[in-house]
């Protein structure tokens, strides 16, 4: 699902400003600009129409003192809603310092008092969909029932974390005569969360409510390329009741990235993003570990001095098998949809299917399924995908289909060369369509825009193989109707996360998010046990009361006597 790249794809910064020159929003049509100017005068920490986008520390709403500015653009238009800081080394102090702070209450506070602000989260965050959904619009470019899913998704993790008091359960046993032994789960301090531009709601709210139900207080950094949707969450987590300093917001790039690396007093880092920036803040700040990317390949990563836990989720490169046998409406719609729905930029779209046998014919029904989405403005009532998030990203994702034409692919569904009517500046591209074979770079890279490769396979076994030999481990899927051809797949692929008939296998946030080989980094997931688990560490008490010591005498009723 869910990529950015520190917080873009890559550890690079992007041209800044040192000023913000109110935009006209000229840019917008009329409707779009007055969802803009709406959700400026609603918001106090975020604008759509011409002020910078705050900081959130100590509970207020802070405007940065920063000399660098990135712009914070419409992907449709290329209109500048609003500009974000690199917020400064005093700021950031000030965000740890508030969080320090506030974890000296906070992680008292009973499981009742936060499973209380939760309950209140859910219902603001249901109550405010609209507004959060215009803004990943506004600033992403998705559409908006895509949008909409984006908020969905995370509020499923709002409503797991609700569940905290069966979550943080302990466990004790007697082991010998009058001693006990008895295992809380504890909190660990100021964590910290750095969120992607794809997905700008979903992320943090993977991480909010789940750091702060087991006590801890957050550091969040969101992408600098859309940051409206953390900070309207964090305004209402606010008024959800959540105390002043638990959650705090910064932005910026690299060096804030590298401050909450380098930061002793932050224990906990969670990570969605590109291999680039995953690696560089597993390898700077994760303690030494060896990672098992397949049965055949180790690789040991050493961290340094800080020794933070760190769980980092990263590229992909999803394979979807499809079998002759396969419910063949099904199976195109399905693969259709999640190689070009948030025009393919999420870490679990399907990017590669592989044909196998019989199944090779139905590509140009693939094809003109493909070639009747909408390509439009995410406030567009027909759009199925929008832009991809900037000009960077659209010349890198043209780069890799122009790769597959020089070195012998066959592009059958070309959108290179699409235009869209009223939006002739936006950061657009056509589902694509190309085939292609293992050494090609297009297959070898992760695209992360609205390109599906084709392979054929002859056999599920070559098929599995394909899969296999592939470096990345996040999601898979098969299509077939034949149960034994299931099992087979599910027990042979090396994969974390198997869809059957299913083409995008995320799993519900009480179960575990499973990414694995070259796609994750680190042991504790995002999702289920494993996340209660990330954000809390075991204390361990053994006492020993003897029955013999009680006090057993009673009291008296009789007058006293002083004797």
């Amino acid at each position: 699902m869910f990529h950015s790249r520190i917080p873009t794809r890559t550890i690079c910064a992007r041209t800044y400003t040192t000023a913000l020159v109110q935009p006209p929003l000229l840019g917008l049509n009329s409707s779009v600009r007055g969802k803009a100017e709406k959700l400026s005068r609603d918001w106090k920490g975020t604008s759509a129409s011409g002020e910078n986008t705050k900081n959130f520390i100590g509970g207020e709403f802070v405007q940065s003192k920063a000399t660098k500015w990135f712009d914070v653009v419409d992907p449709s238009t290329q209109t500048l809603l609003t500009r974000v800081p690199e917020t400064t080394n005093g700021e950031f102090e000030q965000a740890v310092a508030a969080a320090s702070d506030a974890f000296k209450a906070w992680s008292k506070s009973t499981v009742l008092t936060r499973q209380k602000f939760i309950f209140e989260l859910q219902r603001l965050i249901r109550e405010n969909a609209d507004s959060l959904a215009t803004s990943i619009v506004l600033e992403q470019g998705k559409t908006l029932q895509d949008a909409h899913g984006d908020i969905a998704r995370g509020l499923q993790v709002v409503e797991h974390a609700a569940g905290a008091p069966s979550l943080l359960l302990g466990e004790k046993i007697e082991g010998s005569r009058d001693m006990d032994t008895e295992v809380r789960k504890v909190p660990l301090g100021v964590t910290s969360a750095i969120a992607p531009f794809n997905f700008p709601a979903m992320i943090p709210l993977w991480t909010i409510p789940l750091a702060t139900v087991t006590g801890n207080t957050l550091i969040l950094k969101p992408s600098e390329r859309d940051p409206g949707a953390a900070m309207i969450i964090a305004e209402l987590c606010q008024k959800a009741g959540l105390p002043a300093g638990v959650i705090n917001i910064v932005h910026g790039t690299v060096p804030t990235v590298n401050a909450i690396c380098d930061h002793p007093a932050i224990k906990a880092i969670s990570f969605v993003g590109g291999d680039r920036a995953g690696r560089h803040i597993y390898e700077r700040h994760a303690s030494s570990h060896t990672l098992q990317y397949s049965p055949l390949l180790t690789h040991t990563f050493s961290g340094t001095k800080n020794g933070k836990r760190v769980q980092s989720n990263m590229g992909a490169k999803n394979h979807a098998i499809i079998m002759p046998d396969a419910n063949k409406n099904h199976a195109l719609n399905s693969i259709v949809g999640a190689a070009f729905g948030a025009a393919g930029q999420r870490c679990m779209a399907i990017s590669v299917v592989l044909l196998v046998g019989d199944a090779q014919a139905w590509l140009p029904d693939l094809m003109d399924l493909a070639r009747n989405l909408k390509v439009n403005g995410g406030f567009e009532k027909d759009a199925d995908l929008g832009p991809v998030i900037s000009p960077a990203a659209k010349d890198r994702v043209l780069g890799l289909i122009g790769s597959a034409e020089q070195e012998g692919g066959k592009i059958h569904l070309d959108g290179r060369h699409i235009q869209v009517s009223g939006y002739e500046h936006g950061n657009f591209i056509g589902p694509t369509i190309i085939e292609a074979d293992t050494a090609m770079t297009c297959y070898d890279q992760e695209i992360f825009g609205p390109v599906l490769i084709v392979l054929k396979a002859d056999t599920l076994d070559e098929g599995i193989k394909v899969i296999n030999q592939n470096r990345y481990g996040n999601g898979t899927a098969i299509f077939t109707q034949s149960g034994a051809t299931a099992r087979k797949f599910e027990q042979d692929v090396n994969i974390g996360q198997i869809g059957i008939n299913i083409p995008i296998p995320v799993p519900l946030p009480m179960l575990s998010w499973s990414g694995s080989k070259a796609s994750a980094l680190g042991d504790l997931g995002f999702y289920g046990k494993s996340a209660v688990e990330f954000y809390t560490q075991k204390k361990t008490t053994t006492s020993l009361w003897k029955s013999e010591d009680a006090l057993t005498s009673r009291a008296s009723v009789h007058m006293p006597t002083h004797h």
